[in-house]
């Protein structure tokens, strides 16, 4: 009887807790992206949303706010914010989190990944773990990957076949200086705008070109403003992150943490392997609408290999060079 007496005060003191998290949890959590759900980037945010409120019968309610709008369309703000408990929840991407977390300007150094098994032998890989250590070291809990894919470059000038060819053009990059470099090293006149800035200053030739995956360039139409030759170089790939702030994090069970990570990483297994799959189809439309489109040989990828050596020697320092080594390793590997 004692025992009996002591497992049902047990359960209710379980049941009592449970209630009082529960109880605790917001009404509806906020959860950044920068693109909509007209890109497969939005539409990973979509679907993380759709299984956690599937499967905790819709005790926890997450709202998406695309375009960046909690931080004013600033995406590179988008870290802080999530770190100071601004923002609950996002799906963001490598390039605009390294401003705070350094490690993951690995996936912008040129040409590192050739290809997507290239990607997964990071992410998967020790590598990734490595860099899941140091976002959460800096006060956010990475839950998953996702994918936005490699960026390609576009302009209104010319064929890119050679660094050669990219002197003295105008590209717009995203606010990270290691893109500045990058391009700087080739010989070209890189402009940090924001997205919003950018396809207006297309429009009036202000730029020459700009680097995208191929379903921003598809769905935003980039060949409507001038950008009518377009370069497969794979120079860099950006993959996204499922994370939650560390203020939120540690407010859920340990039942609902398990909730929200496994619909984050079943979220993003599922955008990759679609957004992957809907290549061909996107860039055979891109061909359609006319634009020319130019794919590197080998020759001439090691040429743009060879000409950004130096963002290297610059780069590896910063992000570490313990890192860097172990993801090299793992390319390396993901191709024997």
């Amino acid at each position: 009887m004692l025992k009996r007496r002591t497992f049902i005060a047990a359960a209710a003191a379980t049941l009592l807790f449970t209630s009082i998290a529960h109880a605790q949890y917001k009404d509806e959590y906020t959860v950044s992206t920068v693109l909509p759900s007209a890109f497969p980037w939005g539409q990973a945010a979509d679907k993380w949303v759709e299984l956690v409120k599937e499967r905790s019968d819709g005790r926890i309610n997450m709202k998406i706010y695309s375009n960046s709008q909690l931080v004013s369309g600033d995406q590179t703000k988008e870290f802080s914010a999530m770190r100071s408990g601004i923002i609950d929840m996002a799906v963001g991407s490598t390039i605009n989190w390294s401003p705070q977390v350094p490690e993951l300007n690995l996936f912008s150094l040129p040409f590192l990944m050739p290809d997507y098994d290239a990607i997964d032998a990071i992410t998967q890989g020790e590598a990734g773990e490595a860099i899941f250590a140091a976002i959460e070291k800096r006060g956010v809990t990475p839950l998953a990957w996702g994918e936005n894919g490699f960026r390609e470059l576009s302009n209104s000038k010319r064929a890119i076949h050679e660094p050669s060819d990219v002197e003295g053009l105008k590209i717009r990059v995203v606010g990270s200086p290691l893109f500045q470099d990058t391009f700087t090293a080739l010989g070209a006149n890189p402009t940090q705008m924001s997205w919003a800035d950018a396809k207006p200053a297309l429009t009036t030739g202000a730029v020459d070109g700009q680097e995208n995956p191929l379903s921003v360039f598809d769905v935003a139409r980039i060949d409507q403003v001038g950008q009518q030759h377009l370069t497969l170089w794979r120079y860099m790939a950006d993959p996204l992150v499922f994370a939650v702030s560390n203020q939120v994090w540690g407010q859920f069970s340990p039942e609902d943490q398990e909730l929200l990570k496994q619909a984050a990483v079943d979220a993003g297994e599922w955008e990759i392997e679609k957004s992957r799959a809907e290549l061909d189809a996107t860039l055979a439309g891109i061909k359609e609408r006319g634009v020319q489109v130019t794919e590197l040989t080998q020759e001439q990828h090691d040429a743009f290999v060879e000409a950004t050596q130096s963002v290297y020697e610059k780069w590896t320092p910063r992000i570490g060079e313990d890192l860097v080594k172990m993801a090299q390793e793992a390319v390396a590997n993901s191709r024997q």
